[in-house]
């Protein structure tokens, strides 16, 4: 008996999660034309912010005792097997640490050159189309607003033929032409969120990166066994 109970409890929560789902969406379809390039917006949001966090992480990958193994081998003089590792290691650290060993025996100079000439392209694939991201941050929110806008502007001319409209007719349709304003903004909230995100973890990178130059330039510096 009391599963039967249960069952009956479990059947109705998911009817009115349904109900309530169709009722959101139902919503959003009365927020006007505008909506449709609002949804376009959010779409490209999550596309670029997944695409550019696989690309970022892949990049953020921190392989152990790295500059410890390439040190060793320059140290030894066994060049070779340090730019074999360096060549096989895919992340940006690891490619300009590579660049580095190809100008080993020109000035120290020439080689910091070469390596930050590698660093700033490394930095220009982590950072590819992340501007869009922060684009979209500042135009959801103005498409929002205008649809807004333009939806009370053919509310009030609907009015106007009215005689006498009341205050919660009023209320109802003000409320349903808000929702452009309100979900260009979470639009816009989270595509900012993303980016910050994002950013963040291109920083921590970038940091790692010039941390393995300048101890790669002070191993150059050591005496060879």
């Amino acid at each position: 008996m009391f599963d039967i109970f249960l069952q009956v409890d479990s059947v109705a929560a998911s009817g009115a999660s349904a109900a309530k789902v169709e009722t959101v969406w139902g919503l959003l379809s009365k927020g006007g034309p505008l909506m449709i390039p609002l949804g376009i917006l959010f779409a490209l949001a999550v596309f670029v912010f997944i695409e550019r966090l696989l690309v970022i992480r892949k990049a953020g990958k921190n392989e152990e005792n790295f500059m410890s193994i390439i040190r060793d081998h320059i140290i030894n003089g066994n060049v070779t097997a340090a730019r074999s590792l360096a060549k096989n290691t895919q992340n940006p650290v690891a490619q300009m640490i590579d660049k580095g060993i190809q100008r080993i025996g020109k000035p120290i100079d020439a080689i910091e050159k070469s390596m930050d000439n590698v660093g700033k392209l490394e930095m220009y694939k982590m950072e590819k189309n992340l501007n869009i991201l922060a684009v979209i941050a500042r135009i959801a929110p103005l498409f929002g607003f205008v649809g807004t806008i333009v939806g009370l502007v053919i509310l009030l001319k609907e009015f106007a033929t009215i005689s006498n409209p009341s205050i919660s007719q009023i209320a109802d349709a003000m409320y349903i032409k808000l929702i452009t304003s309100a979900s260009g903004l979470i639009i816009g909230m989270l595509a900012y969120l993303g980016y910050s995100y994002l950013d963040t973890q291109i920083n921590r990178t970038a940091n790692r990166m010039e941390a393995a130059s300048s101890e790669f330039i002070d191993i150059l510096q050591e005496p060879t066994r």
